[in-house]
């Protein structure tokens, strides 16, 4: 796991085309902004896993069926 520390309006990117940006925080909350290509899943981990338990698999495994 990479640990890093991002103020407001700074990013990260992953493997050439997914930018991660610190939009805000107030109190105990961030609020991140996700630019990802269209074929690339992005979810919040809850979301993530009710497709997991209602599809059996990750959403990347249909795609590629």
């Amino acid at each position: 796991m990479l640990v890093i520390t991002r103020k407001v309006g700074e990013s990260i990117v992953i493997d050439g085309n997914i930018r991660v940006t610190m939009l805000s925080h107030q109190g105990g909350k961030i609020r991140l902004g996700i630019e990802a290509p269209e074929y690339i899943a992005v979810d919040r981990e809850e979301v993530h896993n009710r497709k997991v338990r209602e599809f059996g698999a990750c959403e990347q495994d249909f795609a590629m069926r």
